[in-house]
């Protein structure tokens, strides 16, 4: 039986909805179900009208990113979890690729390269981030986060065993649940951009940059004796 992805897309007043939506209903990739899971929205609901009857639609309180991502992770029924923003897309053989290779090299996770565009849609650059060995990325994570979390697919184990995104980290809940994964999960990279990252002037990490930088300390700090011990080791555990 083929594996099944549970794409799930935390919405809150996001007048880009209908295009990570339709990004996400149009996989080649036929083993998938679409989560919108809308986070007290008060505005752009009708642009999920023409989607409602192929799409798994949960209604919520506001309570942030990681409060809906978490909501659609208990609602998902698929093998593997992949995050898409609302105001992001993507390609449309995203979910076949990513997990033909993560099947192929037996990932458990898998971020990868993205393309920068602008609020209308239009190519402004590509995004590498490949860092290298196990300890490079070690050494990078301690510093900040490479890792764009829209471009994750992972195990839906990965939840079972760590729980989900922490609520008490509002802008880097992402940060932090690949911090607790590294210990004992392979951060896989799939070098070929597969979604695009929508840079715009309503974006949250424009409006929270501040929150986030102060944000990122705590979750560092919460993380560092670990991530120091595994420093110690090359990266992995004695």
């Amino acid at each position: 039986m083929e594996p099944k992805v549970s794409i799930v897309i935390p919405f809150y007043n996001c007048r880009y909805i209908e295009q990570a939506v339709h990004s996400a209903l149009h996989q080649t990739y036929p083993h998938i179900e679409v989560i919108v899971v809308d986070d007290g929205s008060t505005s752009h609901v009708e642009r999920l009208q023409p989607f409602m009857d192929q799409i798994h639609y949960i209604r919520k309180e506001n309570g942030g990113t990681a409060t809906a991502l978490n909501e659609g992770i208990k609602h998902a029924t698929g093998d593997y979890f992949v995050w898409l923003s609302s105001d992001d897309v993507m390609l449309l053989n995203r979910v076949e690729k990513q997990l033909q290779f993560m099947l192929a090299v037996q990932a458990l996770f898998c971020h990868g390269a993205y393309h920068y565009v602008n609020e209308h849609g239009e190519w402004l650059d590509t995004v590498k981030p490949e860092v290298g060995s196990r300890l490079e990325m070690l050494q990078v994570l301690m510093e900040g986060c490479p890792i764009n979390g829209c471009t994750v697919m992972v195990k839906m184990e990965a939840f079972e065993r760590f729980g989900m995104f922490d609520t008490n980290f509002r802008y880097t809940h992402d940060y932090e649940m690949w911090l607790r994964l590294f210990p004992l999960y392979e951060l896989f990279y799939f070098n070929e951009p597969l979604m695009c990252y929508r840079l715009h002037e309503s974006m949250g990490t424009k409006r929270h940059f501040k929150e986030l930088v102060a944000e990122m300390e705590l979750v560092q700090k919460k993380h560092r004796p670990i991530l120091l011990n595994l420093l110690q080791v090359g990266g992995y555990w004695k």
